[in-house]
């Protein structure tokens, strides 16, 4: 995979195409909304998925583990899709869970559906992370934000036209100020760039990286037009900010 390098608040970060940001100056992988057992959450109401959500995306971070061996890694909140998630997690899974953090700082950033810390699990559980000039939180804060902001919650998505139509694919949203990761989660769905909740956090526009199979592509987002991008496609690697 190549990754797209973002240049924020002084910091090159990199924005892998699995969904996730790195930051090698600090060996820092962040990582966005897993949703780990959202499946269980929805069995226990009575709707019947296929339960394997939490190991498919615990295999695709292992690999992102592997590929970038970080000593840190922030879950920016949704971590678990309730807070009761960590406790029904299957044996197998909890197992290759506490394999995957051995050995490195893991920092859990709070979110909505996940307000108290997971139980039974090594790491930190923090409200929000503030390192030098990035701070990582779970939702975007409205208005001018300082220092620059990482964060996750809304799972973005954008589509890109192409000759054969358009490709709606998750994505990263980026400008000087704010970076929102895509969601990480197997069992996530998203929500268009385009859309206030989303746009209103970046009034004088941005740009979008939408996830392909192996690298990030680019394209502007005007303001006010988050749903009409602008013209000019590219592919990733041009820095926001």
């Amino acid at each position: 995979m190549t990754p797209a390098p973002l240049h924020v608040a002084g910091e090159r970060l990199m924005l892998d195409p699995a969904g996730l940001l790195a930051w090698p100056a600090r060996k820092t992988l962040v990582v966005g909304d897993l949703h780990l057992e959202k499946g269980s959450h929805f069995a226990q109401g009575g709707r019947m998925v296929p339960p394997y959500d939490t190991r498919e995306t615990l295999h695709k971070l292992q690999l992102a583990l592997r590929r970038w061996r970080p000593a840190r890694l922030v879950a920016l909140g949704d971590s678990f899709h309730d807070a009761g998630g960590s406790g029904r997690m299957a044996a197998e899974d909890a197992a290759l869970l506490h394999r995957l953090l051995a050995g490195i700082e893991m920092v859990w950033v709070l979110g909505n559906h996940d307000p108290v810390p997971p139980t039974g699990l090594p790491g930190t559980a923090v409200e929000e992370l503030q390192d030098g000039k990035l701070v990582f939180r779970h939702e975007a804060r409205r208005g001018p934000v300082k220092p620059t902001e990482i964060s996750g919650h809304f799972h973005p998505k954008a589509t890109m036209p192409t000759r054969c139509g358009g490709v709606t694919r998750p994505c990263f949203i980026a400008d000087a100020w704010r970076v929102m990761l895509p969601a990480f989660g197997a069992y996530t769905g998203g929500l268009d760039a385009g859309d206030p909740a989303i746009a209103g956090l970046f009034p004088r526009g941005a740009r979008v990286f939408l996830l392909g199979s192996d690298r990030c592509y680019s394209m502007p987002v005007a303001p006010g037009r988050a749903k009409r991008p602008a013209a000019g496609n590219e592919a990733a690697g041009t820095a926001a900010g």
